[in-house]
């Protein structure tokens, strides 16, 4: 754990340059519409609004969640997959808890039981034996473990994982889009330990208290959070947003399959599609004005983009019906759905909404 400026909710806006910093240093997981690059625009905007207490409703990456957590605020992550609050409990909910040498040693030494549950599952899929033979150990140790250092273990094996596995998602087997990278080559036993001092890296005291949630945004009801984040699943023009799809080896890692159905039909082992209206075109539009009215007595700041559907006018005016004053930010970004080949990397813009 290292020591940290944490800046006041309400600070001048050239503050946010201090959780900038710090947020730079939060460990990267290749995940679909993250928000990493973005960063630097939402601290100059959380910094501007102020407030005591936030919610990042679809946390994801982690990262939003963090910058807030270091911008002072008592910070509530919220996402519908385990993965992502697994992140949250480790670097956000977490306020001083480490990874000690000792643990690491531990976890990436023999194994405490002979269980080969990834082994078999993923036989012929999914990275090496000797990789997935590690996983299966990891967990042997993971297990005995409870709270936010079980959290840390836990992210410390996802984003081994992810970094592991080519373009980050679980759609494509062996090394089709192998780019030579350094991280497919480390065998997951040392990925691990270089993750596992990744986040022992970020791990600081904000002097708040924070919470992380699995679950759908609309069961949140109405709390009274000053700072509301939104970052829905974009519904694109073409392919799909399904996170499950491409991350559910992720999903399933975060606890060790235990309460996930395997699809054992499918080539991949996938877990069941989980429904969001957030998905669809013709349910987005309804799912975006619930939720802007679901929260509509709190700041609410939303990212969008210009590559998704409804358009940024359409979203402007669902948060004219709750809000007086809604203000547009249009960023350059560079963003891709999905990881077909007609989906290529294009420059969009990547809007942020500020309703007041």
């Amino acid at each position: 754990m290292v020591a940290v400026t944490i800046i006041a909710p309400g600070e001048p806006r050239v503050a946010s340059a201090k959780a900038i910093s710090r947020a730079a240093s939060f460990p990267r997981l290749r995940y679909m519409g993250s928000k990493y690059r973005l960063v630097p625009h939402l601290a100059e905007v959380f910094a501007e609004v102020g407030g005591a207490t936030a919610l990042d409703a679809f946390s994801g990456s982690g990262v939003v969640s963090y910058l807030l957590k270091t911008l002072g605020y008592q910070v509530t992550a919220n996402d519908f997959l385990n993965f992502p609050t697994v992140i949250a409990r480790a670097a956000v909910v977490n306020q001083g808890e480490t990874l000690t040498g000792e643990d690491i040693a531990v976890i990436c030494g023999p194994a405490a039981d002979d269980r080969d549950f990834i082994q078999r599952t993923f036989d012929g899929l999914f990275f090496t034996g000797e990789d997935r033979q590690f996983l299966d150990s990891a967990w042997s140790h993971i297990e005995k473990m409870t709270g936010t250092k079980q959290a840390l273990a836990i992210s410390a094996l996802v984003l081994s994982a992810a970094r592991k596995q080519p373009r980050g998602v679980f759609t494509v087997t062996g090394l089709r889009y192998d780019d030579g990278r350094r991280d497919l080559r480390l065998p997951l036993r040392e990925h691990f330990r270089e993750r596992a001092a990744d986040y022992n890296r970020v791990v600081f005291d904000s002097g708040q208290p924070c919470t992380a949630i699995t679950g759908d945004v609309f069961d949140l009801g109405t709390q009274p959070f000053d700072l509301v984040y939104l970052d829905p699943p974009y519904a694109p023009p073409r392919d799909d947003n399904c996170y499950i799809k491409r991350y559910h080896f992720l999903e399933g890692l975060s606890t060790y399959w235990r309460g996930q159905q395997i699809m054992e039909s499918t080539r991949i082992k996938k877990l069941p599609k989980r429904y969001t209206p957030f998905s669809y075109k013709h349910s987005v539009t309804d799912a975006l004005r619930r939720t802007i009215r679901q929260f509509q007595d709190s700041v609410i700041v939303l990212s969008y983009s210009s590559n998704a559907v409804p358009d940024a006018a359409t979203i402007e005016a669902l948060l004219r019906e709750v809000k007086d004053d809604v203000q547009v930010r249009p960023i350059d970004h560079t963003y891709s759905f999905g990881t077909h080949a007609a989906a290529q990397r294009r420059a969009v813009s990547e809007y942020l909404f500020i309703g007041r």
